[in-house]
């Protein structure tokens, strides 16, 4: 039976898929009988970069992915049907959004996938050093990004966690003039020697709120093929990495433990897919 308080609804134009709100905000699209169909695109960008990095990697080898930020656990599901066996561990706090996951859109059987209700930031912490062959941190409090989840110190544990050849792959939101994004991706690039950042050609260009896909590692990253999966995705989106990134990024301090600060939502009204 279905609540007024619901967050977890059936979508009106595909049977058997899922939508997750926050107010009016779509968190996550989830069809179980579907795991490999993505509809919203950051999580299309984010599943491209997982595929261009650990993905091509020894297919004997077994993964180990943590995922920041559960939803409708669209990546995680997506994962354990195109990579049978990867370990997967999902930090999730909202125990009334789970508890209605698990009741309405259950995980498979012998997924992989565990699920700890706790914070990114406990979670992260609880970890062994050299755990993840990628961290994909892709949280928000309802419009907002944590504060506690963009400072300096979060990447530094971030990279604590990943193995060598580890890949942080983190969904922002933002808009011009990109204050909060420039602050966040300098206390990555303390961390973090390579970095290169996915977003649509007009949020980049400032004229709508949207969605920016980060990608960092201490290791190369494949950048050519990066970039050229994000130029035919369908909206148009655009790669930008190396020194295009850093003069992106100027003069920004990072968020500091002391004095983290949440991102803004949208200042515009434009519907938006967190």
């Amino acid at each position: 039976m279905s609540g007024v308080n619901d967050r977890v609804e059936a979508d009106r134009e595909v049977r058997g898929a899922f939508l997750v709100r926050t107010g009016k905000t779509q968190q996550s699209w989830v069809d179980p009988d579907d795991p490999l169909r993505l509809e919203f695109e950051y999580v299309q960008r984010i599943a491209e970069i997982l595929r261009v990095t650990i993905l091509g990697r020894d297919r004997d080898a077994r993964l180990r992915v943590v995922h920041l930020g559960g939803g409708g656990m669209t990546l995680p599901r997506w994962l354990a049907a195109v990579r049978p066996g990867t370990a997967q561990v999902v930090c999730e706090p909202d125990g009334e959004l789970l508890a209605e996951v698990r009741r309405k859109l259950p995980l498979p059987p012998r997924s992989g996938i565990k699920v700890r209700e706790v914070d990114g930031r406990s979670g992260l912490a609880a970890m062994a050093p050299d755990y993840a062959d990628a961290m994909i941190v892709d949280a928000f409090d309802g419009l907002h990004v944590p504060g506690a989840l963009a400072t300096t110190e979060f990447f530094a544990d971030v990279s604590r966690v990943l193995r060598s050849g580890g890949v942080l792959i983190m969904n922002l939101a933002d808009e011009s003039p990109f204050g909060w994004s420039r602050a966040c991706l300098a206390g990555v690039a303390e961390h973090f020697r390579h970095a290169l950042v996915t977003a649509e050609t007009s949020v980049l260009k400032g004229r709508r709120y949207g969605n920016f896909v980060l990608a960092a590692a201490r290791t190369a990253l494949p950048v050519d093929a990066l970039d050229t999966v994000a130029r035919q995705a369908l909206f148009g989106y655009r790669a930008v990495a190396g020194a295009a990134l850093k003069r992106w990024i100027g003069g920004a301090a990072p968020f500091t433990d002391a004095a983290p600060r949440d991102s803004h939502g949208p200042t515009s009204g434009h519907t938006w897919y967190g």
